[in-house]
C-alpha cells in the first residue's frame, strides 16, 4: 500500500536585532539572514514533515508541535522530522520518494543542495536516491521575490514496509 502527502512552509526573514542562523534541510547557510519562527524556522524541514504527515493522514506539524509549547521554542527542525519519522515507522511505512523544492530569492543554494539532500537522507533512514532538493527563485515576484522570506514544498511517496 502506497500513500502520498504534500506539504508547504513559508517563513519571513528574522528583524534585524534578531541574529539568528538560516537553517535550510537541517544545514546551516552562512552569510544569510535566519528565519523568524518558534522552532529554529527551517522551512525545508517543515514542509518534509508536514508531508509525511499528510501521506499518514495525521494531520500538520502545527498539531503535533504547536507554537504555543516552550518545550519546542528554537528547537531543531531535525528533532521534529525525526519524530515524525518515528511515527511513519510506527505505522509501518517508509520513506519510496522524496522530492522537494525550496523557494528563495536570496541566499543561492546551488552549493548547499547536496548537504541537505544527505543530511535528510540520514534523518530519514533513505538512500540519497530516494529524497531530492532543489532550489528556484520566484524570479522578483512577491513578497518571496522581494527577499522577504523563504518558501518550500515538498512531495513524499510512503509505503508498507
Amino acid at each position: 500500500m502506497f500513500r502520498v502527502g504534500i506539504g508547504y512552509d513559508v517563513h519571513p526573514f528574522a528583524r534585524r536585532g534578531q541574529a539568528r542562523p538560516l537553517m535550510l534541510g537541517g544545514v546551516e547557510i552562512p552569510g544569510s539572514p535566519g528565519l523568524a519562527g518558534h522552532s529554529d524556522a527551517d522551512v525545508l524541514l517543515h514542509s518534509i514533515s508536514d508531508a509525511v504527515l499528510g501521506a499518514l493522514g495525521r494531520g500538520d506539524l502545527g498539531r503535533h508541535f504547536p507554537d504555543t509549547d516552550p518545550k519546542t521554542e528554537g528547537v531543531s527542525s531535525l528533532i521534529l522530522l525525526e519524530q515524525v519519522v518515528a511515527l511513519m515507522r510506527e505505522q509501518g511505512y517508509r520513506l519510496i520518494n522524496l522530492d522537494s523544492v525550496v523557494i528563495a530569492q536570496q541566499p543561492r543554494l546551488a552549493g548547499h543542495l547536496d548537504r541537505m539532500r544527505r543530511r535528510i537522507s540520514e534523518v530519514m533512514g533513505a538512500t540519497e536516491a530516494e529524497v531530492n532538493v532543489k532550489g528556484t527563485s520566484p524570479e522578483g515576484l512577491g513578497s518571496l521575490g522581494k527577499k522577504e522570506g523563504i518558501a518550500a514544498e515538498s512531495v513524499v511517496l510512503i509505503g508498507k514496509v
